[in-house]
């Protein structure tokens, strides 16, 4: 059977579609998150939660950073077996759990809020199914507003869960920098979606392992494309922090082993760029995008935006590479095997 066209499937027009998703969710959730804001400023929480799995998770590790950056409170995961098959429970007077899901069906997920609620937590979906049973739990729930999604590959909604969170932190926190350069991020996707990230699929067409390198705010980025180039691309990519992964997992580093480095303007961009140079001296063959790069180095095209936009702008370009990544490896991008859209865990 003839492959489909690059642009033929379900994950490439999902993902280009993001900023289109963007644009309705800034405008349908404005008075939901000011008075969700509003609730947090009131609340002044001793922690934020959260709970997710998968993509869902990956966001939610991008949530920890910028709200442990921004708002000033400890930020922590949830692991959903605490509740589901462990049916323990934890002293959650005083805190915020932030659920995040697609479908907002998943038992474990649905167990953990009912046991956060029962402790005390003040309840925030973000979802996209809006008559789920989660968003019906929650206190306060925030659209994702990313309608259908077909592809087993999560591109337009964990975008939309990324500018989801943005939008409640800088709401929460009175950061109108953050708000207006939220409000300049869909034509910034748009011209991320453009981007021509080519040549590194070149480089990881005959791969069988790699890591993807982050640190900060990105690191939930890094480890959302390490899990689809698992997903769509059958390569066994591994997301680690620019100072985790000093600590042990530099000994796999060889002559040619492919390193994607995805960086931000911000504290730790020096870190990412200093990394990249002694991967290169290792031999590693590194791809970077987001800073300036060596003649060692293949730069990938990034756009410049506010440190906090930027992670999310990586993704998306990233997204069109991994799509046309899985063709090449003669993969089907919208769906991998032994997996389903929806996964529901206890």
């Amino acid at each position: 059977m003839t492959p489909p066209l690059e642009d033929n499937t379900r994950m490439y027009q999902e993902a280009a579609a993001a900023p289109a998703v963007i644009r309705t969710q800034l405008v349908a959730n404005r008075e939901r998150v000011e008075k969700l804001g509003q609730a947090l400023r009131n609340l002044r929480p001793r922690a934020v939660v959260t709970c997710a799995r998968g993509s869902s998770d990956n966001a939610a590790t991008f949530a920890r950073y910028l709200i442990e950056t921004r708002a000033g409170t400890l930020t922590s995961s949830l692991a959903p077996s605490v509740s589901s098959v462990y049916e323990a429970k934890a002293d959650l007077h005083g805190t915020v759990l932030f659920a995040i899901s697609q479908s907002g069906a998943s038992p474990d997920l649905l167990a953990s809020v009912a046991m956060a609620r029962q402790m005390g937590a003040l309840i925030v979906a973000l979802v996209n199914v809006e008559s789920s049973p989660l968003a019906q739990a929650a206190d306060h729930t925030i659209p994702l507003c990313a309608g259908v999604e077909k592809s087993v590959a999560a591109t337009k909604t964990f975008i939309a869960t990324l500018t989801a969170i943005v939008h409640v932190v800088a709401s929460w926190t009175h950061d109108f920098e953050l708000l207006r350069a939220l409000e300049q991020a869909p034509g910034a996707l748009e011209q991320a979606w453009k981007l021509d990230w080519s040549a590194a699929a070149f480089h990881l067409q005959p791969a069988t392992n790699m890591y993807v390198v982050a640190r900060g705010i990105g690191l939930g980025i890094a480890q959302e494309a390490a899990l689809k180039l698992k997903e769509t691309c059958a390569l066994h990519a591994e997301a680690f922090s620019a100072a985790e992964v000093k600590h042990g997992p530099m000994a796999l580093v060889r002559k040619g082993f492919p390193v994607m480095m995805l960086a931000q303007h911000d504290e730790a961009h020096g870190s990412i760029e200093a990394l990249a140079t002694d991967f290169a001296g290792r031999g590693a063959d590194v791809m970077l995008a987001g800073a300036t790069s060596t003649a060692t180095v293949l730069a990938l095209p990034a756009l410049a935006a506010h440190a906090v936009i930027e992670p999310i702008l990586l993704i998306q370009s990233f997204y069109r590479l991994a799509n046309a990544l899985a063709l090449a490896r003669g993969c089907d991008p919208d769906s991998p095997p032994h997996l389903r859209k929806v996964t529901e865990t206890v």
